[in-house]
């Protein structure tokens, strides 16, 4: 049986976004999508516009700093960027099977189609054996001038197949459903090291970049930097760069194993 999915804390006064931009990044492998998407919700102190509830989400909950219990949480955020309407899909977790998955990318069409969004772009990274010096960034899309888009303002690989499986999770099914509603959509794939607990910063600085210059969006990238030198010089000083103090409120429920996952 399909778990519903129920939109709640529904924003009071909602916004009313024309050809609005619907950016997703949810945990997945070196949770590059996330941590794009939760930069992107600091900077620009995004408000929230929904959360979403199912059965679906795992049975656990997280510790947060003040030692006290959160239940796993899916948002919906909005801010108009340099007069862009942006719509910012963040959270903790994805759903934890199939049929689930469908039916919450569902959802998100749904109220993709009451916002009038025009484009979805959904992040993630290719797992690699390596840590990346230089993370490539490559782009797959459910229609054809969207790829041509990427190939025109950025330096982005649009040659992904062969390179990769299936793009598990919602960063997958999102751009196949979204085709079925006439909706374009694209997904960028930042090269990132595939182990489960590994930030791939690298990897989402690499994305936001792509992001800033093809959509023209004002944000700051200096913080990502510092977390990114942060991270080098624990690599250099031989410590673990996979430990698990990094991750706060991160479950990627992917296996340690499991390499060349997208998502």
């Amino acid at each position: 049986m399909t778990s519903e999915w129920i939109v709640k804390n529904v924003m009071k006064a909602m916004p009313s976004p024309k050809s609005a931009l619907l950016i997703e990044g949810l945990p997945g492998i070196g949770n590059v999508g996330k941590v794009a998407v939760d930069f992107l919700v600091q900077d620009w102190k995004a408000k929230q516009v929904c959360s979403f509830f199912s059965h679906a989400l795992p049975n656990s909950v997280f510790v947060n700093e003040k030692n006290l219990v959160e239940l796993p949480s899916i948002t919906l955020y909005h801010k108009k960027v340099q007069g862009k309407d942006i719509l910012l899909l963040a959270g903790d977790v994805q759903p934890t099977d199939e049929a689930s998955s469908y039916s919450f990318c569902e959802t998100v069409l749904n109220l993709c189609k009451q916002y009038q969004v025009k484009e979805i772009v959904t992040l993630g990274g290719i797992g690699l054996q390596a840590i990346p010096a230089e993370p490539k960034v490559y782009c797959t899309a459910n229609d054809h001038a969207i790829m041509q888009a990427y190939k025109k303002y950025t330096k982005v690989n649009t040659n992904l197949y062969g390179v990769v499986g299936p793009i598990i999770g919602v960063s997958g099914l999102l751009l196949g459903l979204a085709k079925q509603k006439q909706i374009q959509a694209g997904a960028l794939l930042a090269e990132t090291f595939g182990h489960p607990m590994y930030l791939g910063v690298k990897g989402s600085k690499e994305i936001l970049k792509v992001l800033q210059q093809r959509f023209k969006l004002k944000m700051n990238l200096k913080e990502l930097d510092k977390d990114i030198a942060e991270l080098e010089k624990e690599i250099k000083e031989g410590k673990d760069p996979v430990h698990p103090t990094r991750l706060q409120k991160i479950a990627p429920q992917i296996k340690e194993n499991e390499q060349n996952y997208i998502g």
